[in-house]
């Protein structure tokens, strides 16, 4: 079994009114190469009438952004002309690639009528052949992910790689396993995870116990390379979003929505930004 390196606590990081855990990056932890940033918004609830998702038009470049809407809603939007509405228990996976500009807030019905709310985003990086390739954009509804029911009752949404022998519904230009899972309390499963491959463990709702340790809500477990096995028990029923690579191991540079290789690159995308390569935006 691989041992734990360390568990880092989510950071309370609200925007605006929405609520936000931060558990990448924080003081104790930079990256999980390839895994650069998650923000972790809600649970809360929202009142009819509200203002819904903040994130209006910005540019990215350089990585690409896997959303999971646990509850509520997203209207993604962009300047490659992608738009669309995705639901609870679906997911938006966008590569952001040599550029473009989006936006991200909540359907209009979701700001007429309020309700529950509760969406992870994880910025996953591109190796460095494929940092400039053209966006792509992916919006899949709970129905459009496949499921893997495994011992105990645990069910997998696989949303990329293979789980229980069942390939995820996005193929990605890097091998990037991701999914999340519903654990029932006293559940108990044994996944193969190779010790080379970076492991991306956060725990979204409830509390676990992996490879012999007991973790809780709100905390990413961070593993050493030393062993192919994760054993996880639940405490109580639980999310959790899980997560796994080969480690690029190549310099990482990032400044606001840009992730990079080198300062150069950064300052070349800003130019780009500038002189509108990433499109136009039409609100």
């Amino acid at each position: 079994m691989r041992t734990i390196k360390q568990q880092h606590r989510a950071i309370s990081a609200p925007i605006a009114d929405l609520t936000t855990y931060r558990a990448l990056p924080t003081e104790s932890v930079e990256h999980i190469d390839p895994f650069l940033f998650l923000n972790h918004h809600g649970p809360q609830v929202y009142r009819p009438n509200n203002n819904g998702l903040p994130f209006g038009p910005h540019p990215h470049r350089g990585f690409e952004t896997v959303t999971f809407i646990l509850e509520g809603d997203i209207l993604h939007k962009d300047s490659s002309g992608h738009e669309s509405v995705i639901e609870a228990g679906g997911i938006q996976w966008m590569t952001a690639g040599s550029g473009l500009i989006h936006a991200e807030v909540s359907s209009d019905n979701f700001k007429q009528k309020g309700g529950p709310l509760e969406i992870l985003q994880l910025w996953v990086n591109l190796p460095a052949k494929d940092k400039m390739v053209a966006p792509r954009y992916i919006g899949l509804q709970k129905e459009e992910i496949p499921t893997v029911t495994l011992d105990g009752g645990v069910v997998v949404h696989a949303v990329s790689g293979t789980w229980g022998g069942t390939a995820g519904a996005v193929q990605p230009l890097a091998d990037v396993a991701l999914a999340w899972l519903e654990f029932p309390a006293g559940a108990a499963i044994t996944l193969p995870i190779a010790a080379a491959r970076s492991i991306f463990f956060y725990v979204v709702r409830g509390s676990l116990r992996v490879n012999g340790a007991d973790t809780q809500a709100l905390q990413l477990v961070e593993f050493n390379h030393d062993g192919d096995e994760l054993t996880i028990e639940a405490n109580t029923d639980a999310v959790l979003l899980l997560g796994h690579a080969l480690p690029f191991h190549e310099p990482i540079v990032s400044y606001g929505p840009f992730v990079m290789n080198t300062e150069a690159e950064i300052q070349q995308a800003y130019r780009d930004y500038q002189r509108g390569a990433f499109g136009s935006w039409k609100g």
